[in-house]
């Protein structure tokens, strides 16, 4: 998937995260809201963080323990992440295939992107 690609799928779920976290906040509180929208606690992660964290899920690319670090947050919530978007990125007919690359410590994925090209990079 391109940055494009991934831009334009972010573009096309958030409008739905929007309504879905709507609706599930409204089942929660058994009423419609009583507050401005944006008032109250702030969500641990934005729209765009929810959607890229659910595609590297999805991709394979490291534990939900590794994106939680990398999220600045917990396993469990990338894990809620996933749960919520997959389901939109399905609708959308965005299939993810797994990669062949796996890191499992912020060092692998900072080897990875290390870009001297005098280095061999290791297999991962």
């Amino acid at each position: 998937m391109t940055r494009r690609q991934l831009g334009q799928v972010i573009d096309a779920l958030i409008p739905e995260m929007e309504i879905q976290r709507e609706r599930v906040l409204r089942t929660r509180r058994g009423h419609e809201r009583l507050v401005a929208p944006d008032a109250g606690a702030k969500a641990k992660l934005t729209s765009v963080d929810r959607v890229l964290a659910t595609v590297l899920h999805l991709r394979k690319l490291a534990p939900m323990e590794l994106l939680g670090q990398r999220f600045n947050t917990t396993a469990m919530t990338i894990s809620r992440a996933a749960q919520d978007v997959r389901p939109l990125l399905e609708a959308h007919g965005v299939h993810l295939t797994p990669s062949t690359a796996r890191f499992h410590t912020p060092e692998d994925v900072a080897r990875f992107l290390d870009t001297d090209e005098t280095k061999i990079k290791p297999a991962c």
